[in-house]
Parts: structure tokens; sequence; C-alpha cells
């Protein structure tokens, strides 16, 4: 019985002489260790080409893109036609419309140019357009968590830009019935607007002059310059203050209203010089609903 064990016991140990002799073990182990690696450096070759893609599609995103993300912003009022070159740098032609569905539209002569790049932690854009801007306009902007903040930086001295009132006949009722002349000029020493949980607040100040206005609906070379003042609240409460003033002219408009979260509030009335009624009646019957000799604007 002896015998027997030790005959059954043998072909083990030669099994045993066998594997260590032919290497057959660390050899199964190699072919596992390269299958491994190789399938790991598949996984960082699609990796790669991956992150390799989307970096290529972010240096090279179309102007298109930012086109569409300022038509949505704006609900289609204002379109960057015939987009060119990149998100980063290209080029556009503003245009004014009605809104969705509208079939005014009014476009600026020349083409507006920009820059996007990082500023800080956020980006900075650099518009510019000879027809229009005072150089080069700066607007920067810093996401965060559940808010972003727009900042408008002026050039030196505060004035931003200046546009034909026509431009505005795109953006239809009532301005394609006025059919205003005249230009429209941007100043403010500073003014950002950040965006907390779907509210607006706005801090600093901006000026929007209407200066030696002029309309179809009235027989007079000039209408007068007005000033539409927006200052913020720095206490954060989200409601901003609107003033409407008369500079100079036969038309004498005046008005005070807010800016919040629940839009635009605004309460004033328009009234014609001494001596200028007759040539401003069409036009009063326009702007306001009459109440005797002064029209009564109101919105919100």
């Amino acid at each position: 019985m002896i015998r027997s064990l030790l005959r059954r016991r043998n072909p083990r140990r030669g099994w045993s002489n066998t594997v260590a002799a032919t290497g057959w073990g660390e050899s199964t182990y190699a072919e596992l260790a390269w299958d491994k690696s190789r399938g790991a450096s598949k996984r960082w070759a699609i990796i790669g080409v991956v992150v390799g893609g989307l970096i290529g599609v972010i240096a090279f995103a179309p102007a298109a893109w930012l086109a569409g993300a300022v038509a949505s912003a704006t609900n289609q009022r204002l379109l960057l036609a015939d987009a060119r070159g990149t998100v980063w740098s290209g080029s556009a032609v503003p245009v004014l419309t009605g809104g969705p569905g509208s079939h005014d539209a009014s476009a600026l002569s020349g083409r507006m140019e920009w820059t996007l790049g990082l500023k800080g932690l956020g980006l900075e854009l650099l518009a510019r357009q000879s027809c229009c801007l005072n150089g080069t306009v700066a607007v920067q902007v810093k996401p965060g968590f559940g808010r972003m903040n727009v900042t408008l930086v002026p050039p030196l001295g505060g004035w931003i830009g200046q546009w034909p009132s026509a431009w505005l006949g795109g953006m239809g009722t009532p301005f394609n019935t006025l059919q205003l002349g005249g230009a429209i000029r941007l100043t403010s020493p500073g003014i950002s607007f950040e965006s907390v949980q779907g509210r607006w607040l706005v801090r600093g100040r901006a000026d929007v002059e209407l200066v030696n206005a002029s309309s179809r609906l009235s027989t007079l070379d000039s209408l007068g310059s007005y000033r539409l003042t927006l200052n913020g609240d720095p206490s954060g409460s989200g409601a901003s203050q609107l003033t409407l003033s008369t500079t100079e002219g036969a038309l004498q408009l005046s008005g005070n209203g807010t800016w919040g979260a629940n839009g635009v509030r605004f309460r004033g009335e328009a009234r014609a010089a001494s001596g200028d009624d007759a040539a401003l009646a069409n036009l009063l019957n326009i702007i306001g609903r009459r109440e005797g000799a002064r029209s009564v604007i109101s919105i919100g």
C-alpha cells in the first residue's frame, strides 16, 4: 500500500517540476499583466481623443453659438446677424427686432467686432464698432454659485456709444410709428447687473440720452433732448430707480419709476411747450392717454 501511495504522488511532483521548468505560470501572469496594460492604454487613448476633441470644439466654437445665446437672452429682440469667426474672436451686424414673430427689423451700418477671453475667475468681452462705440467697450462676466455678475466697464469719460434713433424702429410699436430721428447716447461711470436666484440687482448708474429727437408725427424739426437715468439700489433690495427728464425742447417729458423683480413700473407725462400744442397734438395722442393738455405715460 505504501508503494501504491508513492506511485500516486510521483505524477504530482512531475507536474510541478514541469510547470517550474517551462515557466508556464510566469508566462500566464505576464500575459495577463500585458492585457491589463494594453486595456488601460486604450482607455487613456480614448480619453485623450475625447478631451482633445472637446478642447478643439471650445477653441474653434463658431460665432453663431454666441449669436444664438444673445438672441435667446434677449427673447429675439437683439440679433447678431451674419456672425463670422469664432466665439472668441468674431464679428456680426447688430439687428433690433420686435421679438418672435415680428416683421420689424433694423440693422446698424457696419459690423461689430469682439474678442472674448479669460479675466480673473470670469470672462471679459471686448467690443468695437466704428460707427457707434467709443473705442473698445469691456463687459466682464463672473459666474458664481447660484449667481452671475455682469459689469459694464466704460471707456475714459464714461461715454460708451451713440446710435441713430431710427434703429429703435426695428423693435416695432410704438417706435416704428414714431419713426424717430436724432441720436441715442449711452453714458455711465460704471454699472453692474447681478443675478441672484433669478432676481437681478443693479449697482451703479447709467444715462440714456435722446439727443435732438424728431418724429414724422410732428411738423417740428426738433422735439428736444431727453435723459432717462437708471440708478441702482446699493441696499440690494432689487428696486432700481428710473427718472425721465427733459434737457430742452418743445415736447416736455417727465416721470419716475422702478425696475425690479416685478419688471418695470413707470408713471410719467408729456406736455407741449407753450405755443406748440397744435404741432404736437398727434404725437401726444400716440405717446400716452390724453388727459386734457397732457398725455399720461403708464408702464407696468
